[in-house]
């Protein structure tokens, strides 16, 4: 099994991977296929209006999720990494009033998002619950060409062909990648560990450089903590309203401010540590809220858990280095790919355990690595973190990513540094294996309600509106 670091952490921009930087990826994927021969184009048929529907989750909250935005951005041509947040709106905003969309290397096509993006909570497309189908048609309106994608969370994309050969494997690997360590699970993780005599970090470096040189992913790992690092600093910077209509105010920069007083004055604190990982994840998270550039962790719903950790790591331990950054990056992504094989991290599939759940998780197991733990420790610390997680249901108010999502990656973060600071403490045996616990999470996700997996019909998303 080999799912690569770059695929977990993918830079983008807010506020949700599986419902903004998934549908802007299918967006651009369509209008590759519309330019493409591998359809049966009749002869002189010329495309002349797009079309989109979404349905499921983003239909249900694609509005406070941004969907329909970054459908529109998607057929101009965008995509999640070059895309300017700072202009985006502009970019809605024009073909709202032109009504065409003009994507580079095409002719432009006719595309009226009031009448030509449908979302459709009626008809769900059984494949995923973040289904979205694309649609071609000439000028007498007859229909050339559709496709149907799916968004299966963390900015991942599927057809309806992939998601089916993708099921008959039973897990979301990487065809046609052969690794020195292909583990699929932890036991086989740990295995291979014990045999190699490598720590999971060297395992997935190893795996990484079979597909590139070491120069080539150390600048990939560097540029995804630069970016990381660069979102906590502006979540930081900026304060006011976020957008939506919750009228939720952004707390992290008064918060850290706070904080910078006390640390002046020399006042005890011995919450310290806790209160800067929350204000780091909650920077993030609050970035994410208002569409700025972020990166999935392994989704953007749980892009300030990791990142939190990690700055936590640097700033509290004098040991802490660029190569330690490498080696947390890459134990995270080993623990984060075997639970997206054997499980999910989209909340829309098991909920929010399999977002903030899956990001603790795997925090929890970059940080026991770097501050000296085993592998079996590793594997320690990522359970714990995963298992106080399990039945986490996802039910963001108004669909937005706001409440209870920022501060909830602040909690993922706290958890996942207690959950490696119990691990290293032990010899690395337990109870529960990590493998276990990601089944569970797999088997409660199916038995949760719809209503409690991303589509804002129940728990909070209800509750706090009829108060």
């Amino acid at each position: 099994m080999f799912l690569s670091v770059f695929d977990l952490f993918k830079i983008g921009i807010g506020p949700s991977s599986s419902h903004t930087m998934g549908p802007m990826t299918a967006a651009v994927r369509f209008l590759a296929e519309v330019a493409g021969d591998d359809w049966p184009r009749p002869a002189g048929a010329v495309v002349d209006r797009l079309g989109a529907s979404l349905h499921g989750s983003l239909a249900y909250t694609g509005v406070g999720h941004g969907t329909d935005r970054a459908v529109i951005l998607g057929l101009t041509g965008e995509t999640p990494l070059t895309v300017d947040p700072d202009t985006a709106d502009a970019q809605v905003e024009k073909v709202k009033t032109e009504k065409r969309v003009s994507p580079p290397g095409h002719p432009g096509y006719n595309f009226d998002p009031a009448t030509d993006l449908v979302l459709d909570r009626k008809t769900p497309l059984l494949g995923h619950a973040n289904g979205m189908a694309f649609y071609a048609y000439d000028a007498a309106g007859r229909l050339l060409l559709k496709r149907i994608y799916y968004s299966i969370g963390g900015g991942f994309v599927v057809s309806d062909e992939e998601l089916q050969r993708m099921k008959s494997r039973g897990s979301v690997t990487t065809e046609g990648s052969k690794v020195p360590y292909p583990f699929k699970n932890a036991v086989e993780m740990l295995g291979m560990a014990g045999k190699s005599g490598l720590s999971i970090a060297e395992m997935k470096r190893v795996n990484e450089e079979t597909h590139m040189s070491r120069e080539e992913l150390d600048e990939g790992l560097d540029n995804i903590w630069t970016a990381m690092r660069g979102c906590i600093e502006r979540g930081l910077s900026q304060d006011g309203i976020m957008p939506g209509g919750l009228k939720v105010r952004r707390r992290a920069r008064q918060l850290h401010d706070k904080l910078q007083e006390e640390w002046r004055q020399n006042r005890p604190n011995p919450l310290l540590a806790n209160d800067w990982l929350s204000i780091y994840a909650m920077a993030v998270n609050e970035e994410n809220a208002a569409g700025g550039r972020v990166v999935t962790a392994p989704t953007n719903g749980a892009a300030g858990t990791l990142p939190a950790v990690l700055r936590y790591w640097l700033h509290f331990h004098p040991e802490a280095d660029q190569a330690s950054i490498r080696d947390f990056l890459l134990t995270a992504a080993a623990v984060g790919g075997i639970i997206k094989s054997n499980a999910s991290i989209s909340g829309a599939e098991v909920g929010c355990q399999g977002e903030v759940g899956s990001a603790s998780a795997m925090a929890a197991a970059g940080l026991c690595a770097v501050m000296g733990g085993t592998p079996e420790q590793v594997e320690n610390a990522a359970e714990i973190a995963l298992e106080h997680h399990l039945g986490m249901t996802c039910d963001p108010v108004g669909g937005l990513v706001q409440v209870p999502c920022i501060e909830r990656n602040a909690l993922g973060a706290v958890k996942a540094v207690t959950a490696a600071s119990l691990a290293i403490k032990g010899d690395g045996v337990h109870f529960v294996p990590l493998d276990a616990a990601i089944e569970t999470m797999r088997q409660t996700g199916l038995d949760m309600s719809e209503k409690y997996k991303e589509t804002s019909q129940g728990g909070l998303a209800v509750n706090v509106v009829e108060c």
